[in-house]
């Protein structure tokens, strides 16, 4: 039995723009590769165009793997943090089976700016012997995230710019409609797999330009028209 005083918090996401609030998080999707560029640097294969980009690639983070306050400590057992700078998607409402990608938009709330943090050493070690990317990806505070914007205040986000910058200097550039797959088409595949529920973040992928993030790092990730996200690396807990 678990005492009153140690009951778990549900995380939350601040709110921006009209709504005041929190958003409480139920599961975190990722989705990999959903660049061809980035699949590219990673050593992967990417298909030429969308017509031949076969199924997405999906994994998960813990709901509290969040991280909102902007500092982030060097994680435990690597010696090589990546950032990749991602849009995230935040659900409104539960989907009711499979979510015909017409039918998308309207389980959508809001979209905010993440990082989907990555221990790279740890996910190599794992590629090459082909096992999961668990450790690499959900780790504690491995999902930094902006303030979320409902979406009839965001506006089109379809070819909109995705930017990161550490320290002043650019790291990622590119823009949303250089995704394989858009929101419609991911919350369509993950329907797939799984019941979506309201309280579902999915991060949306990563364009190239991964790299590594030291203590001491300033990071500045921003997506036109949406909150931008700021924060540092700080020394390890541990």
């Amino acid at each position: 039995m678990i005492a009153a005083s140690a009951t778990p918090r549900v995380p939350v996401v601040d709110l921006a723009g009209a709504v005041v609030g929190t958003f409480p998080v139920h599961r975190i999707y990722c989705v990999g590769r959903n660049y061809a560029e980035h699949a590219r640097e990673m050593g992967a294969a990417a298909p030429a165009s969308k017509a031949e980009r076969g199924v997405p690639t999906f994994f998960m983070k813990p709901a509290d793997a969040i991280a909102v306050d902007g500092k982030v400590p060097y994680p435990a057992a690597t010696s090589q943090l990546h950032h990749e700078v991602e849009l995230v998607v935040a659900l409104g409402r539960d989907a009711n089976g499979v979510v015909a990608p017409e039918d998308a938009e309207a389980l959508v709330f809001g979209y905010g700016v993440g990082l989907d943090l990555t221990r790279r050493d740890l996910q190599a070690a794992a590629k090459a012997k082909g096992l999961p990317w668990d450790t690499a990806k959900g780790f504690d505070q491995s999902a930094p995230l902006s303030a979320l914007l409902p979406v009839d205040e965001a506006g089109d986000l379809s070819s909109a710019r995705i930017v990161l910058e550490v320290n002043g200097e650019p790291r990622q550039q590119s823009s949303l409609d250089h995704m394989l797959w858009n929101v419609a088409d991911i919350l369509y595949e993950l329907s797939l797999l799984y019941a979506l529920r309201a309280g579902d973040l999915v991060f949306m992928g990563t364009p190239a330009g991964v790299g590594p993030l030291l203590p001491g790092d300033a990071f500045h990730a921003r997506i036109d028209g949406l909150p931008e996200l700021q924060g540092s690396i700080t020394a390890p807990l541990r």
